[in-house]
């Protein structure tokens, strides 16, 4: 299990973890209505602070990392274990470790923009009002303000 987790696991988990995801449309308090990213939790979200930032919950982002680690690694361990065993061939390997590779190239370059923030845990409070899940390639439009704040409309 030691080689399928190294040869197929990972590489599963980082690959999908960046190309699968659920938006939340909530709102802060005390913060302006914002877009969340993340699956099960909300990990990321832009930064109000200037463009182009995000705010980044690592606490958050370590549980949906391992979930979505566990999630293969259960499915694998039972497709190796009680249908058929999985034998990755080397082509299929070093396909996977290069889009991973290149993943975490991506991803590094986004995460290392010093106008980010990290913290340890999100340290506001949020009510939910809309999510939905979608890939990346997927453009997710801002749930209509006025649905939500109607008294606003006529200002």
């Amino acid at each position: 299990m030691k080689q399928l987790t190294l040869k197929l696991v990972i590489p599963l988990t980082v690959i999908s973890f960046a190309t699968f995801t659920k938006w939340w449309y909530v709102l802060p308090v005390d913060a302006p209505d914002t877009m969340f990213s993340g699956f099960p939790l909300p990990f990321v979200c832009e930064g109000w602070h200037t463009s182009l930032s995000l705010q980044i919950f690592v606490t958050e982002f370590t549980i949906d990392l391992l979930t979505y680690f566990l999630f293969w690694l259960a499915l694998v361990f039972c497709i190796d274990r009680f249908l058929t065993k999985i034998i990755p061939h080397k082509i299929l390997t070093i396909t996977l470790w290069t889009l991973t590779g290149l993943v975490i190239i991506g991803s590094g370059l986004i995460a290392s923009n010093p106008d980010n923030i990290f913290y340890v845990k999100r340290p506001f409070d949020m009510e939910t009002m809309e999510t939905g899940y979608k890939f990346i390639w997927q453009y997710t439009e801002r749930p209509d303000y006025y649905k939500y704040h109607p008294e606003d409309r006529h200002k």
